[in-house]
Formats: structure tokens, C-alpha cells, sequence
């Protein structure tokens, strides 16, 4: 096998991007995601006459949008708590212009890693065709707020 040269596989890398993309890159067709200038929003947006507060629910950037964790904070199982909490998701990213379907990464944090099986007879189905990564841990110390589950999650708008 001939040995090539940085410069080879470039120009054989650059050749092989213009055949996967139909000759979008050269043709000046391609697009990015977001136009303009990229800039940090709160959702809901609070009067700067407010005081700060420690943290946001919903930060959007482009058109990624980033959810603060939710936790239900009232006695119940988990079907319940995990019930509450999607549905309280679902309502934070509608009020920021996005949906279920258009959630990218779900981080669970389950009170007791017992109860996943549990947890997620509730979860499943609700983020349409193509659901989202997910990464689910047990806390050591539990969830603040004696929640039986918090989720917090990466979407678009």
C-alpha cells in the first residue's frame, strides 16, 4: 500500500465531501442551521427590574434549547412523578417554540435506580418516531425535594 502525504488526503477527503453532498459545498447551495447573529435567551424572559435569580428553566442558543431540571414535589409513586414531570417538560418547551419531538438528549435522575422499569413505562412514547438519547443515574445522595425522579433535557427549536 503507497504511503500518501497529509496534502493526498486532504484533497482525496475534499473530493469525497463535494460526492456525499452533491457538490452543495461548491455550488453555494449548502445552509447553515442559523442565520444571524447567535445570541442567549431566557424563556419565560423576566423584567430586568426582577431579581436575579439563581438559575434559568429554559436557555435557548441558536436553536438549541436547554431545560433546567424538573422534579415533582408532592407524594406519589413514580409513575406519577414521572407523569408530572414529562408533562411539565412538554409545557416548558412549547412556551419556548419547541416540542417533544424535537428533544435531542433527556438526562433522568431516578431517587432509586429500582424504579426504572417503572419509570419508564411512563416515559416511553412520548417523544414521537425517533426518541432521544437518554443517560439515567441514582443520585447518591437522592434528589433534592424529595422528587422520586427530576429529568432535565437538550432540544431545538
Amino acid at each position: 500500500m503507497e504511503k500518501q502525504s497529509r496534502r493526498g488526503l486532504l484533497k482525496n477527503a475534499a473530493k469525497a465531501a463535494v460526492i456525499a453532498t452533491g457538490g452543495a459545498a461548491l455550488a453555494g447551495t449548502a445552509k447553515a442551521q442559523v442565520t444571524g447573529k447567535l445570541e442567549k435567551k431566557s424563556y419565560p424572559a423576566k423584567p430586568a427590574s426582577e431579581p436575579a435569580q439563581l438559575f434559568s428553566s429554559a436557555v435557548s442558543y441558536g436553536n438549541l434549547l436547554f431545560l433546567a431540571g424538573v422534579g415533582a414535589h408532592f407524594q406519589g409513586t413514580i409513575e406519577e412523578h414521572t407523569k408530572h414531570v414529562l408533562d411539565e417538560l412538554e409545557k416548558n418547551l412549547t412556551a419556548a417554540g419547541s416540542s417533544m419531538e424535537k428533544v435531542l438528549k433527556v438526562n433522568v435522575y431516578l431517587n432509586d435506580i429500582n424504579d426504572w422499569a417503572k419509570m419508564n413505562t411512563v416515559y416511553g412514547g412520548r417523544w414521537g418516531k425517533i426518541p432521544p438519547v437518554r443517560t439515567t443515574i441514582a443520585p447518591a445522595g437522592g434528589i433534592p425535594g424529595n422528587s422520586l425522579v427530576e429529568i432535565d433535557l437538550i432540544a431545538y427549536i
